[in-house]
């Protein structure tokens, strides 16, 4: 079984991934994923519970506090202000993770969005949230208190009071690295040599003793600084995407005859009737059983435009309600509505990770031994040849302070779960990073005709023959509960006519409706109903495409009805956007050729398979991708599931029906067809994100070791190689979450 929880107490990206390989490696366990955007680790095992000792201990060999806790465990009190790991790579920022990796804001009737179904007791008054390590915890105080130390010993220095300086540096340094120090000393007795902590204290000791203490005392304080500003664009990153998504309710209003009593959410019941007032969230699935209201259904599907509900609607969980009080009736428990259905599918997302981001972290393992080296390397063979130990020696020290590849390990990911929380919030629901990396290579759309590029839903589009002819089809029709039979009887509602109960009435399977109105005998059906009744199906002429409704009145043809799908209005813009892009477009239908080409003009799709069967539709797209490359299907995500799943990526439209997120690598919630050129932008900006942090982070780390080779680099370059890129990849990464 895969079981879920929650992480605390890990402030680093490289040691998250050192622990994935180590709970990956373990004989009992199947898979292990852990996902550090998230604070999330999944365990596919025999019994994970009964194994979580064993992976803390193991976790606990690369992070001495690290713990897992069960995902929906509740925390009452505050964590510690000392961290052990103060300073090893980039803190997540919130520390506690605030249960399940998500600490949201107030909501109405004080529904607060915690994963967890409770209010975070570290939440403060203006939403950010205590931190579990201690520079967090104490704020920016030891680094402005370090800082003003620094500049004191700067300018006893231009003073030549030596002394006074050399102890304004070392007291600065034991305000700013005495933890770190600390931390390096006990990892290393465990035999934790390339944590960064180590690294970082060997450094900055390092230049103390080659008689450098500002750059030691400099070089800890612009670590320190890039490392809180790491956490801060961390956390609220986090938040950010997660309160997005994250729209589960702590508690309903249960109706109770003529009462009403708040209840946890998750005690609520399929049956029971709940409160909605004005303003607030629909907090689970249900049915309205009495009020008149409107609904903004952004949250869930992106759509700006409120939507009108009264009894017998169905509401869905997660839409807030604009303007009437509703009582809904609990069709879905909490575990089964939209809004947890949605907060699974996007950290499922987050947690399937794209070839890039398994890359780096296997080219992570390396990567820091291999700096370490070329650093002992630097420091010891110049040195032989030319005698200034000194000079190689604060070279080999900056390449030190540039061997953790936190930049690469956190941006990557963190670019990945900002495209999917950017997409959720437009009502697109992409399964995975891996499946948003196979997205963006996309060079060719097959999607299916009805739901998909049409709306699904059959009108009348013409009648010819005698005025009367409408009416009395309509009265044929009007207890047929085919979907052509309803549109017909919906457009003679909608001309205002009048329907005649038929004095007898036969339906004839596969042909249609013999009936008897007013004395008359009218026939309304197929060609097949026409031939049987010796009627030449010839004589009607019908024109246009469509499914055509002939019509006979006593043995004599009358005229016929034209009735077709109607093309959903945003069509023509889709395919526009799609082909701009470089997307060649297919429709695969089971219609006849004409309708289908029909449509497809009026669409402006490239190419048309029609008459297919389902079977015949998987063969159509393996064709489709041996001649344009990867392949992406677009269908309603339930009756084309074997498509769905044979396709490079599998995408559903609708309102994310349980089957269409099971089957489909994405799903658009609103089912728009502009949201498929918007989820190819959005997954080829994500990808294209990852690179732009994966090449700037080594095209500077490589710059400044070969500057520093040349003897134009420093210790304070190196640190911005560290930290300042790690930095400035993150804030990439979050970019494209407000893009």
């Amino acid at each position: 079984m895969t079981k879920v929880y929650r992480i605390e107490n890990l402030d680093c990206a490289n040691c998250g991934a050192k622990i994935e390989a180590k709970l990956a490696a373990l004989p009992e366990v199947e898979e292990a994923v852990l996902t550090y955007p998230t604070s999330q680790l999944r365990i596919t095992a025999q019994d994970p519970d009964a194994l979580l000792p064993k992976l803390t201990e193991v976790a606990r060999t690369v992070e001495p506090e690290v713990e897992f806790l069960p995902r929906d465990a509740q925390t009452h009190q505050k964590h510690p202000a000392h961290h052990p790991h103060d300073g090893c790579c980039h803190d997540d920022g919130d520390g506690d993770a605030c249960q399940d990796g998500h600490c949201h804001c107030h909501d109405h009737e004080q529904e607060h969005h915690h994963a967890h179904g409770q209010e975070h007791p570290d939440h403060d008054q203006d939403g950010g949230h205590d931190h579990a390590h201690g520079e967090e915890s104490e704020g920016p105080g030891p680094i402005v208190l370090g800082a003003g130390l620094f500049a004191m010993g700067l300018i006893l220095g231009a003073f030549h009071l030596n002394w006074l300086a050399l102890f304004a540096y070392v007291a600065a340094y034991i305000v700013l690295g005495a933890r770190i120090v600390w931390t390096a000393v006990t990892g290393l007795v465990k035999g934790r040599v390339f944590d960064e902590n180590f690294l970082m204290s060997l450094a900055s000791l390092g230049a103390f003793l080659i008689g450098e203490s500002p750059e030691a005392v400099g070089v800890m304080l612009f670590y320190r600084i890039g490392e809180y500003f790491e956490d801060v664009a961390v956390a609220r990153s986090r938040s950010q995407i997660m309160e997005a998504v994250d729209l589960r309710p702590e508690e309903v209003t249960l109706v109770e005859g003529e009462t009403t009593r708040r209840i946890p959410a998750a005690e609520a019941r399929v049956g029971d009737l709940l409160l909605v007032r004005p303003g607030d969230r629909v907090p689970l699935d249900g049915v309205v059983v009495s009020g008149q209201s409107r609904l903004d259904t952004a949250p869930i599907t992106g759509e700006p435009v409120p939507v009108g509900v009264g009894p017998g609607d169905a509401v869905t969980s997660g839409c807030v309600n604009t303007s009437g009080q509703l009582k809904i009736r609990v069709e879905k428990p909490l575990s089964e509505s939209m809004v947890t259905r949605i907060l699974d599918a996007v950290e499922n997302a987050a947690a399937s990770k794209p070839k890039i981001d398994r890359f780096i972290t296997r080219f992570a393992r390396y990567y820091t031994p291999a700096v370490v080296t070329a650093a002992a390397l630097v420091a010891i063979v110049p040195s032989l040849f030319d005698g200034n130990w000194n000079y190689w020696v604060y070279t080999a020290l900056s390449f030190l302070v540039m061997s953790c590849p936190c930049a690469l390990v956190l941006s990557v990911p963190l670019a990945f779960f900002s495209g999917i929380g950017a997409g959720s919030r437009k009502g697109i629901l992409f399964k995975g990073g891996a499946s948003m990396e196979a997205m963006s290579g996309i060079r060719a759309i097959a999607l299916d005709k009805t739901g998909t590029v049409t709306k699904g839903e059959f009108a009348v589009q013409e009648v010819r023959g005698p005025e009367e002819l409408l009416a009395l089809c309509a009265s044929c029709e009007q207890d047929s509960t085919h979907p052509i039979a309803g549109s017909i009887v919906a457009a003679a509602r909608d001309k205002g006519l009048a329907l005649t109960a038929p004095e007898t009435l036969e339906e004839i399977p596969g042909h249609g409706i013999r009936a008897k109105i007013g004395g008359r005998t009218i026939l309304c059906g197929n060609e097949k109903l026409m031939a049987a009744n010796g009627i030449d199906p010839a004589a009607f002429a019908p024109e246009g495409t469509g499914t055509f409704v002939l019509a006979a009145i006593d043995g004599t043809a009358a005229g016929w009805i034209r009735i077709s799908d109607t093309m959903k209005p945003d069509a023509r813009e889709a395919m526009a956007a799609l082909t701009a892009q470089g997307i060649h477009t297919v429709m695969l239908t089971g219609d006849g050729p004409d309708s289908a080409q029909a449509v497809a003009r009026e669409a402006g799709i490239d190419e048309v398979r029609a008459k297919l069967l389902p079977e015949e539709k998987l063969s159509a797209l393996r064709g489709i991708r041996e001649h344009y490359g990867p392949t992406m299907f677009v269908g309603d995500g339930i009756n084309d599931a074997p498509v769905l799943s044979g396709a490079d990526v599998g995408a559903a439209m609708g309102a994310g029906a349980d089957a269409a997120i099971e089957a489909a690598d994405v799903v658009y919630m609103r089912g728009n067809l502009t949201a498929v050129p918007e989820s190819l932008a959005i997954a080829k900006r994500t990808k294209k994100t990852a690179w732009q942090n994966v090449v700037f982070a080594l095209a500077v780390k490589g710059a400044v070791m070969l500057l520093g080779l040349l003897g134009y680099a420093s210790m304070w370059m190196a640190v911005f190689a560290d930290t300042g890129v790690a930095m400035l990849c993150i804030l990439n990464s979050i970019r494209g979450a407000r893009k």
